[in-house]
């Protein structure tokens, strides 16, 4: 660097931060929280910029950012999770004498197409009828459906929902061990509101009470009875509002898919006589199918862009599975600490309790944020997850993903993870300056009143940064 280039990088960091202590001083959605801020050069990694950046906060979803690369690191881009099928016994006229097996390796995309595919598959090799029972193996993983901090309202909604290696999704949203509700206003005011469930199914009932009203916003309150698969919809939408789509969750994903997996088998004429069981396929079963899944680079588009719980802890179950034999919570977070350690992370300040970040106990500092950010930079799966990162300002769902309504005029400047729970909100990634150099920013808001205009404080930051360096 010349002398000139020097003195004008000292101009740039000198103004940069009078205008962030200015704006931190001043913010009125600031008053009464706790903001941790850290700015390196993606270059060298020296830190340019940081108030309060070693102090430990709640990072929301930026634990996701943790996750994603030591899911990479570990298991690498191409890695893909199956479900296998397996059968008992022999075939007859048709007629398999004996069980039925569906074995589940975690993966997040199968939806009911899948099993649809499968019944064909079955049916073109012969099998038309099933004498014995359909058993879904889901022991990949432990039992243990829930993280440990998961709060129970939570459980109702697509991003609390349990965690099992036997799961399907409603939508290539891969919101794994969900269904998607649609609700339509009706034409009339007092005509009941129009329930679609996606997949259509069985396995959920359906407590309507929701009502067309002539006007006003659209409140709709949604629950699904502990233990139960009955969801409660209440509340009032407009005539002429568009329609309105709710992830939840159901209790016992393993036999949510065994009903569809039954059903694509039924509707493809193969009848099973039996019943739906849970059990260990054994090992003189015989494999008659097998399905991967797209890969873990691909996966990580939805898992990051829009922000996919269940995907965090499924991967940091696979990762206990494969590196430590036990797909559990405490193997996989044991893992993913050995993984971030590797890239400089200081895991000795750090609390980790899940791999999603929805846990309030969580504590990671932005400082920890930064230095992973920049290190990650040297791998060879870099170009995967940065591109799986939210863009600020592109409208595209997959490619926006949580920040396509925010910062528009930034657009293809700012690459970054979002966090939101209660009190907490949370923004880290890279920035482009107005200068042509890229830096690297983790911004962690905690203890908000407001985590929506804590989402504002954040992008005001960001533009700051933009503008002054």
């Amino acid at each position: 660097m010349t002398t000139s280039g020097y003195i004008d990088e000292e101009m740039n960091r000198a103004f940069l931060e009078k205008q962030l202590n200015s704006f931190i001083q001043n913010c009125a959605g600031l008053q009464g929280a706790i903001a941790g801020i850290s700015i390196r050069s993606v270059a060298d990694g020296e830190i340019i910029y940081q108030h309060q950046g070693d102090i430990r906060l709640r990072p929301a979803s930026n634990m996701k950012l943790f996750t994603g690369a030591a899911a990479l690191q570990l298991l690498g881009e191409r890695y893909s999770f199956s479900t296998e099928i397996y059968r008992s016994g022999t075939i007859q006229n048709h007629i398999l004498n004996g069980d039925l097996f569906l074995k589940g390796k975690g993966d997040p995309t199968l939806q009911k197409g899948d099993f649809d595919k499968m019944g064909e598959a079955l049916h073109s090799q012969g099998i038309h009828k099933i004498e014995g029972n359909l058993i879904g193996d889901d022991s990949w993983y432990d039992r243990v459906r829930y993280s440990q901090d998961l709060t129970w309202t939570d459980e109702t909604f697509y991003y609390g929902a349990q965690v099992s290696a036997l799961t399907v999704s409603p939508t290539p949203d891969y919101d794994a061990g969900a269904v998607e509700i649609t609700l339509t206003p009706g034409l009339h005011a007092g005509d009941q509101v129009q329930v679609e469930v996606t997949p259509k199914t069985d396995f959920v009932q359906i407590m309507n009470e929701a009502v067309t009203v002539d006007q006003g916003e659209a409140e709709i309150n949604f629950e699904r009875v502990h233990a139960e698969n009955i969801i409660l919809i209440k509340g009032t939408l407009p005539i002429g509002s568009e329609e309105l789509k709710e992830g939840i969750a159901v209790w016992d994903p393993t036999r949510f898919a065994l009903t569809l997996f039954k059903r694509s088998l039924e509707e493809r004429g193969i009848e099973v006589t039996g019943s739906l069981e849970s059990d260990i396929v054994p090992e003189t079963a015989v494999k008659v199918y097998s399905r991967h899944s797209i890969p873990l680079s691909q996966l990580l588009v939805p898992f990051m862009k829009l922000s996919n719980n269940t995907h965090a802890e499924i991967f940091i179950k696979e990762m206990g599975k494969v590196a430590k034999g036990e797909g559990s919570w405490e193997k996989g977070l044991e893992v993913l600490t050995e993984e971030i350690r590797k890239f400089g992370v200081n895991t000795e300040t750090l609390v980790i309790r899940d791999g999603s970040g929805v846990s309030h106990v969580n504590l990671i500092s932005a400082n920890e944020i930064s230095r992973l950010l920049f290190n990650v930079q040297k791998a060879e799966w870099f170009p995967s997850y940065l591109h799986s990162l939210p863009a600020a300002g592109e409208p595209e769902k997959m490619e926006g993903g949580t920040l396509r309504n925010r910062m528009e005029n930034l657009q293809g400047k700012v690459k970054a993870k979002t966090g939101t729970i209660t009190t907490v909100s949370t923004l880290s990634g890279y920035v482009t300056a107005n200068s042509g150099k890229t830096l690297i920013f983790s911004i962690m808001l905690n203890n908000l009143l407001d985590e929506e205009k804590g989402k504002e404080v954040e992008d005001q930051i960001v533009q700051l940064i933009v503008d002054s360096y």
